[in-house]
């Protein structure tokens, strides 16, 4: 599933390509919004709220949610399509670009007055502007997270309504460098503020990168530290990467990766 940085970044191509123009066409590809019509309207802003996804245009927000294989794609009017037409689920049009949403998981349309009700529920954005609603805020975001002490940490972090923006792959990478197990309990975190401010510090120096890198080193197959290494050798102490899944059921159960060395269980 796309992280929080991946849709800081498409949010950055729509702004680019939508923000203050009038739309001179839009449609909608889903039943429930198909007679929606905002052409137009100016675009009055974009952006991201960890992995969801606000296009504001004339007192109405479009909301999308990437979910597994969502992806954005901006065009000059008259360029081929990089997806088929068949997986459009939205598209955008000014009289220069055209925004085509691929494959989105949600794409929803509520009054901008009431953009609370499907984003009101995330914790602070991690990559979100400190001096705005919902922005980034380490000490709410620590309070939210440390509220149930007795659950793993995995999940904690994991769970978006604590702080938006981390997935999988960023959480089984912050422990490893944490050293924490998986399975550990928040209330057996030390230091939960730091793991938290270094979640953020990654999602912010990866934002503007295509591939991320975990580990400093940008060669193919040398990013990460933990994330889809199974039984491959831990790269500080050469044992074995353990995989496993933990969920707080069974229909939402995550893969986790981790050293059983680098990162003892409790």
């Amino acid at each position: 599933m796309p992280e929080g940085d991946t849709v800081w970044r498409a949010a950055g191509r729509l702004r680019q390509a939508l923000d203050g123009q009038i739309l001179v066409s839009t449609d909608f590809r889903v039943p429930q919004h198909a007679t929606v019509d905002l052409s137009g309207r100016a675009v009055e802003s974009v952006a991201s709220r960890g992995k969801h996804l606000l296009i504001r245009v004339g007192g109405r927000t479009i909301h999308t949610h990437l979910k597994m294989e969502g992806v954005w794609h901006v065009h000059r009017i008259g360029a081929p399509w990089r997806r088929p037409d068949h997986a459009a689920r939205l598209v955008l049009r000014t009289e220069i670009h055209e925004a085509v949403g691929f494959s989105l998981g949600i794409t929803d349309v509520v009054p901008t007055a009431h953009e609370h009700d499907v984003v009101g529920h995330l914790g602070p954005d991690l990559l979100g502007d400190p001096a705005t609603e919902g922005g980034w805020d380490l000490d709410e975001a620590v309070r939210r997270t440390s509220a149930d002490p007795d659950r793993p940490v995995f999940l904690a972090l994991l769970d978006q309504r604590n702080l938006a923006g981390l997935g999988n792959e960023y959480v089984n990478e912050l422990l490893f460098v944490s050293g924490l197990a998986p399975t550990r309990s928040v209330g057996e975190v030390r230091d939960l503020r730091r793991v938290i401010a270094r979640g953020q510090t990654m999602l912010d120096v990866n934002k503007d990168r295509v591939e991320r890198t975990f580990t400093g080193n940008t060669r193919s197959g040398q990013e990460r530290w933990v994330y889809a290494r199974e039984r491959a050798r831990c790269r500080r102490c050469h044992t074995r990467i353990a995989t496993g899944s933990l969920g707080d059921r069974p229909t939402s159960e995550r893969t986790m990766f981790w050293c059983p060395s680098c990162q003892p269980a409790p």
